[in-house]
């Protein structure tokens, strides 16, 4: 196979969301991969999918690794129904200026306050005042949440007794409580394929901190209450078969109605104060040497620096 032309691979706002299999094989097809089930082929453009999860009884061939890697496609190993994430491919962008944005503002205590406000008041119709404290702030989002519970369970009339599961003892929670697990996990990928792709840390969270995925947690928090959380609500009130992959059915659709991964490339860059402008890493020097850190600016890469000649 040919090495893949980065200038030709669609912009992550532009791919698919993502593509969730169990008991599958996927292969390498030509320039992009399929995945023969037991109800059929099933074939996957790569190089317009965002976010593979592969649950219990798949298995994927070498040249399908290498195919989505080299399409900047997300490939997570995950456990039943998506709710473990273990491996990630290669991101689409192959620029910096993305994590060390995050980085700057991560690292600086003034700097990160302020994303860490931008990123409640993204989640508020009405401007938050900037008497108010981070406590506050949070008791606030608190309610607000809560209240969406409440109006999303008396929309679709289901019973709802709060958030609550055991990880351990997974079948003796309450269908909802069941489908807002895997339709979380599933805006937790498309969200960790996208930060990925923009070439963010999905570790140095703002609001969350000392996990992984502190910064897919941020970011998520910023789209359930219209995307992961109603679709959990309505799976749940079709009925309690199947309630798991319902759900996440149905996220899939509200986040292409949504425009979640549009919304998402505009909002991260809104977070650090639109300093961010290279259009989401479109590779424009990608195959050009790094530059050099300087105090006084960066430097040219790929010269001998001091010499008269070349």
């Amino acid at each position: 196979m040919s090495k893949t032309n980065l200038r030709t691979l669609s912009r992550y706002s532009d791919s698919l969301s993502y593509a969730y299999l169990e008991h599958a094989v996927i292969e390498q097809e030509q320039h992009s991969i399929a995945a023969f089930t037991p109800d059929g082929r099933i074939s996957l453009p790569a190089a317009n999918l965002s976010c593979l999860l592969l649950g219990p009884g798949t298995r994927i061939t070498h040249a399908a690794i290498k195919v989505l890697a080299e399409c900047g496609a997300l490939v997570a190993w995950t456990g039943h129904d998506g709710l473990r994430f273990y491996a990630s491919g290669q991101s689409k962008t192959r620029l910096s200026q993305g994590i060390e944005l995050q980085a700057k503002h991560w690292a600086d205590p003034d700097l990160r306050l302020q994303v860490v406000r931008r990123m409640y008041q993204l989640r508020f119709s009405e401007r938050l005042p900037r008497q108010l404290t981070l406590q506050q702030i949070r008791g606030k989002e608190g309610v607000r949440v809560r209240d969406v519970y409440q109006k999303l369970a008396r929309q679709y009339g289901v019973v709802w007794r709060g958030r609550s599961y055991n990880r351990k003892s997974w079948q003796s929670a309450d269908p909802v409580n069941k489908a807002l697990s895997a339709a979380n996990s599933a805006l937790y990928g498309v969200i960790s394929a996208g930060l990925h792709a923009l070439g963010y840390s999905l570790s140095l969270g703002f609001i969350h901190t000392g996990k992984q995925l502190s910064f897919v947690y941020d970011v998520a928090d910023l789209f359930k209450t219209e995307t992961s959380i109603p679709a959990a609500f309505e799976a749940a009130a079709q009925s309690d078969l199947k309630v798991e992959s319902r759900a996440r059915s149905i996220f899939r659709d509200r986040a292409c109605h949504e425009r979640l991964q549009d919304r998402l490339v505009k909002a991260t860059a809104n977070l650090f104060s639109n300093e961010r402008n290279d259009s989401q890493g479109d590779n424009a020097e990608v195959s050009g040497p790094a530059d050099l850190w300087d105090p006084q600016g960066n430097q040219r890469g790929g010269v001998l620096h001091g010499c008269d000649g070349p």
